[in-house]
Formats: structure tokens, sequence, C-alpha cells
């Protein structure tokens, strides 16, 4: 009995440090665009679908996922990246370098709530260092 609680909690450690453990979830506001690494499969407009946005402490890997859904909770699409805060952790706005497929996009944080948006904002990302 003892082994196998040995094994059960050196398997959950494990895949802790694969997958990571979710820190936080954000689901993106219904005013912002997309992602461009999202695509809305045809006959699917943008209210027909939502985008889940969720970070991971993970040392080994991607730390970011998005996942996009249709309205009945179907999963139409994941994808997973890297990001990197722009400014202060706890400042608001604030700002997120996400890099999925070598394809960078600004995430904005405007208060503490589970919102996220895509920014467009050209001074934010003008300022971002090319080789992050």
């Amino acid at each position: 009995m003892k082994i196998r609680m040995l094994f059960a909690t050196v398997s959950i450690c494990v895949c802790c440090l694969l997958t990571g453990c979710l820190e936080s979830s954000f689901q993106l506001a219904d005013e912002s665009r997309l992602p461009v690494w999202i695509k809305i499969p045809p006959g699917l407009k943008r209210q027909d679908v939502s985008l889940t946005l969720n970070y991971y402490s993970n040392p080994f890997g991607p730390n970011a996922k998005f996942i996009l859904k249709n309205r009945r909770g179907d999963v139409l699409e994941a994808v997973s990246g890297t990001d990197k805060p722009i400014n202060g952790v706890s400042e608001y706005p604030g700002f997120v370098l996400v890099k999925v497929n070598g394809v960078s996009e600004i995430i904005e944080h405007r208060k503490m709530e589970p919102i996220f948006y895509v920014s467009d904002d050209a001074s934010i990302r003008n300022n971002v260092p090319h080789d992050r």
C-alpha cells in the first residue's frame, strides 16, 4: 500500500513538472479581436466562439494556453506559447507578450478581473524589445 501511495505521489509530481500548474484563467472580452494564431472555423462568426487563456507555472515548456470553444463548449482549437510580462506583474493595465509558433501578440489585462484583451496599442508594441 505504501509503495502505491508513493508511486501515485511521484506520478502526480512528475505530471505537474511536465505540464505545469494552472495559475490563472481568463476569458477574451467580447469586444476584443482574436489573436492572429486563432482561426475561427468556416461557418462560425466571432460571436459564436469564446477564447480562454490559461497561464501555467511551467519551468520546462509553454506557459500560456489558448482554448477556442463553440457555444456548446466543444474545443475547436488549442494553442500553447510562452509569455513574458512587459510591465510590472501587479500593475494595471498589465501587458504580456505571448509568442505562439514564433508569432507575438500583446495581451492586455485592464484590471483585476478574469477578462483579457488583445492589444493593438502601437505605443506598447513599439516599446517591446524584439528579442523577447
